[in-house]
C-alpha cells in the first residue's frame, strides 16, 4: 500500500455564509465517510483546519491567514492508504461533499525517504 495526502479545498467565502446547521450536516457526512474509510483500512488520519494562521517566508511573516487571495483555501487534510494514485483518486471521488460539488480533494502521493537516500 502507498500513502497519500488528500488536501481538502473549499470555498472559504461559502463556508462563512452557510448556516451552522448546514455546516454540521457537512461535518456529519464527512465523519460518516471517514468512518467507512477507516473500516476499509484506507484511512490513517486527518483533521480539519482553522482558517486563521500565518503565511511565513524566509525573512518574515508575510500575512495572517486565510492564505489564498482567491476564494478557495485548504480547510483540512486526510491521510490515506491505497494501492496506487488511481485507487486513491477513486476513493476521493466517493466523498459526499465532493459528489455535492461543495469541496475538492487534491490527492498527492507521499514521498517515502529512507535513511540511505537522506544520508547520501
Amino acid at each position: 500500500m502507498e500513502k497519500f495526502l488528500l488536501l481538502v479545498r473549499e470555498d472559504l467565502n461559502r463556508l462563512r455564509q452557510i448556516s451552522q446547521e448546514d455546516h454540521y450536516i457537512g461535518i456529519r457526512q464527512m465523519l460518516k465517510w471517514v468512518e467507512s474509510l477507516a473500516e476499509s483500512g484506507n484511512y490513517t488520519g486527518g483533521e480539519p483546519l482553522f482558517a486563521n494562521g500565518k503565511y511565513v517566508s524566509r525573512e518574515n511573516v508575510l500575512s495572517d491567514g486565510p492564505f489564498i487571495e482567491s476564494k478557495e483555501g485548504i480547510s483540512g487534510y486526510i491521510f490515506l492508504q491505497a494501492e496506487n494514485l488511481e485507487q486513491a483518486a477513486s476513493i476521493a471521488q466517493t466523498c459526499p461533499l465532493v459528489m455535492q460539488d461543495k469541496m475538492v480533494l487534491e490527492v498527492r502521493p507521499i514521498m517515502t525517504l529512507n535513511k540511505t537516500l537522506v544520508d547520501g
